[in-house]
């Protein structure tokens, strides 16, 4: 589990975005994303991801 706390899971997963080609990262309403109404500010893809909830290692 990432994040315990679900004010801080809201905070790093919800509406965040992954550009398919340039990896940047932005926050936007998944409707507009789907379609298709938003740019990537660095390239200019209108690919995204949503981002996925990072596995971390106990050391």
């Amino acid at each position: 589990m990432p994040a315990k706390i679900p004010e801080a899971a809201a905070r790093l997963f919800s509406r965040v975005w992954i550009c398919r080609r340039c990896k940047k990262k932005i926050r936007a309403d998944s409707l507009k994303i789907q379609a298709g109404l938003i740019p990537c500010p660095k390239c200019g893809q209108r690919a995204f991801r949503g981002k996925s909830k990072e596995r971390r290692l106990a050391k």
